[in-house]
């Protein structure tokens, strides 16, 4: 038969509609859509970052310092190479203000911006009421500032209130709506306030050792070779301290964030196409089972094997087509069209429109998932003869397909592992995502498997003696060509997702919220000046309900080189979860002995009265993950002085401990002279709280105050949004897998209608024919529950254990919820499907069946 004719024969066969092919269609065109969406919005983000890094960055470039601001000499170098420069600083601060609510005097943390009259250099800064922000902190009478309306709400404030940062008086003239460049500031403490640099002189908030950023921002001219600038400046960046960032990537960490996120539910997207497989491989073999009799006179008028299977092959390609189709018109189709609308309201700039890559791949899974399910119970067309095919409507006939279909199998299989690998942006998290679910889909056929023998003995047992209702069950669970095993695998796949995700939220916010130390300090305080570290003890350790203070001085440093390799080098070949200690700056203190309970893993601590080279005590797993070893030498930018140290010892940290750590300690010599100021954990009763900090305060107005619970709920919030992004990714998975148990379930309406005919024929009443229905679909869903806890708890141990380092904790609720959800979708999908075979009469579907 040639290619034309089989043509012929398909799309004549097609006329008479889709019936069949409605599970077919929804599973592949949901698992599509997920993967389209994801992909979408994923690329409509980094389009966003990418066309928008300059208003972002607030700059074409941007250096970077830490604890001092540029010189008169760095400056001039900067204006030497741009247009235009801007230069910000930023901190942490306590803002005081007279409340209008309470009439009380409010503090609250905030991030402060101070800006100079050239920002923002792109994009412009909205307020409300409207105004330009030079007006709005024209420095006139007492200067002014701008803040969030959250912490206009906090303080109780109106436009026009006196707002104090430190020891300056500030007048409120605007709340601040949106900031050009906040999505690159990255995660805060407290809401933004924007004011004049030159207004804080006065404040105290900027003095020497006070733990502050500046940043120069760069406007340079069209064409500027940004890799040119970047090596120009990377010299000065080292001897400096300065940290280069330009518009290519303005902000990478959401950059990373996003694509990390995205892998992720990219993956859960494939797991929603895995599920709609099962579905696709089940509706396929319902079809083929009806046109059994049209494939025999097929092969009856000497059709060959290879043509029947060919004009079969031929639906599945177009029914594929139009199913990849529907996808991507509701995954890639609707964010282009309605995304527009919302983009405004999204935390950062997304550009939303059709994207050839997100449909390109999505249709690459579709298509790759649709054959590589179908194609097993399309071999039965060619592998079976005509004689047997008539056989087929009593007994289903069993065997492997042939061996090119075997190969063309394993292909579909690899083509599918490899373009996950590929595209999903991590490779190693696609291997173990796709090995997961091949495992659990595995356990869940063998479960099916291992359901169906248990039910079949036991129906023949002693336990539904008795029990018409349960024997009925368990012998139409364990009897040929049930439902068991397609609805187990529907269902108990997208329960899988939905367990693991349920026990690793659970699990984190225990991590952040439960397993919190019982010693867990109240605040911490920062920007301790040197003559005022005695006057805060002694005012502290004075309020009642305070406990123990623990004080440790405090620079921020930059790691520019270890054991002479410069950082940026080093950064590419230690282990990927140690990249972050050089990112960035780092938390660096001197001591003249070990912190209190610290752990020395290797090494020795230097004498208390050590004048010699530079040591260092380091963090153990850290410097493991950084391959240092002891000798090995550490240099460290510290106020624009490189500092090389020795590895005198290594120790371990409890981050979670919540006291002070960090991860490097320098012997006192080395820090000798340089301006620091002193950082300070308070422990103190719920009650003593807040007159602790109403005592702080007004004695120590540079001192900023963080406290600790509300620095959780900051984290806590962001990982239930974390938690609910992923819940709905599980729910595609979950939906796709209902719509299979609905197909499984319509698709043996048929066979139901038979068996209750029969039944009612020896004497069965109709609500015995639906008890036994009910319980069977119930049994069915339980198991898969059952598994899908199983797996899901394992996956969310690993996580927890290995990725979080945690102690992971089972969640008996969220697991109870899952097998009843699983028992409650399948009882009612099974009862949806049960109505029409109670309601037909026996006569007329026996007489069918002749």
């Amino acid at each position: 038969m040639s290619p034309a004719l089989a043509l012929r024969f398909a799309l004549r066969e097609m006329r008479g509609g889709l019936k069949g092919f409605r599970v077919f269609l929804l599973c592949l065109a949901l698992g599509v859509a997920a993967v389209a969406a994801v992909g979408s919005v994923k690329t409509a983000i980094e389009t966003g970052l990418a066309e928008k890094g300059r208003e972002i960055l607030g700059g074409d470039a941007e250096l970077r310092l830490t604890y001092r601001r540029a010189t008169a000499e760095e400056m001039a170098e900067v204006q030497a190479a741009a247009l235009r420069v801007s230069e910000i600083v930023d901190f942490r601060s306590m803002a005081v203000a007279e409340s209008r609510i309470s009439g009380e005097t409010e503090r609250g943390l905030t991030q402060v911006k101070g800006v100079d009259s050239a920002y923002p250099l792109y994009g412009a800064v909205e307020l409300e009421p409207a105004m330009p922000l030079d007006d709005a902190l024209a420095m006139e009478g007492r200067p002014g500032l701008v803040m969030e309306q959250v912490l206009i709400d906090r303080l109780g404030l109106e436009i026009g209130d006196e707002v104090r940062l430190g020891a300056q008086a500030f007048e409120l003239r605007a709340a601040l709506k949106a900031e050009p460049d906040g999505v690159s500031a990255g995660f805060g403490l407290g809401p933004r306030i924007i004011v004049r640099t030159e207004a804080l002189g006065g404040s105290g908030l900027l003095g020497e050792g006070s733990f502050y950023e500046s940043s120069l921002r760069l406007s340079l001219p069209e064409g500027a070779d940004l890799d040119a600038l970047k090596a120009e400046f990377e010299g000065a960046a080292e001897a400096g301290g300065w940290r280069w960032r330009d518009s290519r990537n303005g902000a990478p960490g959401i950059q990373r964030f996003v694509e990390r996120l995205a892998a992720f539910l990219v993956l859960v997207g494939l797991a929603a196409l895995a599920v709609g497989g099962v579905g696709i491989s089940s509706a396929v073999r319902a079809y083929l089972a009806e046109k059994t009799e049209t494939i025999a006179i097929l092969k009856t008028i000497g059709a060959p094997s290879r043509g029947v299977f060919m004009v079969y092959l031929i639906q599945i390609g177009l029914l594929t087509a139009l199913g990849v189709i529907l996808g991507l018109l509701i995954g890639a189709g609707l964010p282009a069209l309605i995304g527009p609308l919302f983009a405004d309201a999204l935390p950062v700039p997304a550009l939303f429109r059709l994207y050839p890559g997100p449909i390109l791949e999505a249709s690459l899974y579709g298509a790759l998932t649709a054959f590589l399910f179908a194609l097993w119970p399309l071999a039965r067309v060619r592998m079976v003869r005509a004689a047997a095919l008539f056989r087929d409507m009593a007994a289903p006939e069993r065997g492997l397909p042939s061996a090119g279909d075997l190969l063309a199998l394993g292909a579909l299989l690899l083509a599918l592992v490899a373009a996950a690998l590929t595209f999903s942006g991590a490779p190693l998290l696609a291997a173990w995502f796709m090995g997961g679910v091949a495992a659990a889909l595995a356990v869940l056929w063998l479960v099916s498997k291992l359901l169906g023998r248990l039910a079949a003995s036991a129906a023949r047992g002693t336990l539904p003696r008795g029990r018409p209702t349960l024997r009925l069950a368990l012998a139409s669970i364990g009897g040929p060509g049930g439902e068991t095993t397609g609805a187990a695998l529907s269902l108990g796949l997208g329960l899988t997702v939905l367990a693991a995700i349920g026990q690793i939220d659970h699990n984190m916010r225990s991590v952040i919220g439960e397993q919190l130390p019982q010693d867990a300090p109240a605040y911490f305080f920062i920007d301790i000046q040197n003559d005022q570290l005695g006057g805060f003890l002694d005012l502290t350790r004075a309020e009642p309900g305070v406990g123990e203070i623990a004080t440790a001085p405090m620079l921020r440093g930059v790691i520019t080189a270890l054991d002479g390799v410069p950082a940026a080098e080093a950064r590419e070949q230690v282990d990927p979860g140690a990249r972050w200690v050089l990112s960035g700056d780092r938390g660096v203190s001197y001591a003249t002995e070990p912190p209190r309970g610290a752990v020395i893993t290797e090494g020795e601590w230097w004498a208390a009265d050590y004048s010699g080279p530079p040591l260092v005590s380091f963090s153990a797993e850290e410097g493991a993950e950084l391959g240092l070893r002891i000798g090995d030498t550490v240099t460290v930018n510290v106020l624009g002085r490189d500092i090389t140290a020795t590895i005198a010892n290594f120790r371990e940290i409890d981050w979670r401990g919540m006291g002070i750590n960090f991860l490097m300690i320098l012997d006192p010599g080395a820090m000798a002279g340089a301006p620091h100021t002193h950082i300070a954990t308070v422990h103190a009763a719920a009650e003593a709280e807040a007159p602790l900090l109403r005592a702080v305060g007004p004695a120590y107005p540079n001192v900023t105050a963080i406290r600790v619970r509300d620095a959780i709920d900051r984290v806590s919030d962001g990982l239930a949004d974390l938690a609910s992004a992923s819940r709905w990714a599980a729910a595609a998975v979950l939906v796709t897998g209902l719509v299979v148990l609905i197909g499984a379930a319509a698709a043996g309406e048929r066979a139901r209608a038979y068996e209750a005919a029969i039944l009612k024929v020896i004497g069965a009443s109709r609500g015995r024919i639906l008890r036994s229905f009910a319980l069977r679909s119930a049994l069915v869903g339980a198991a898969a529950g059952l598994v899908a806890i199983g797996f899901g708890a394992a996956a969310s141990w690993a996580v927890i254990t290995f990725v979080m380092e945690a102690d992971f904790r089972f969640d008996a609720a969220s697991a109870l919820g899952v097998v009843s959800g699983g028992a409650l979708a399948a009882l009612l999908a099974g009862l949806a499907f049960a109505w029409r075979p109670l309601a037909a009469r026996p006569a007329s579907v026996l007489r069918a069946r002749e």
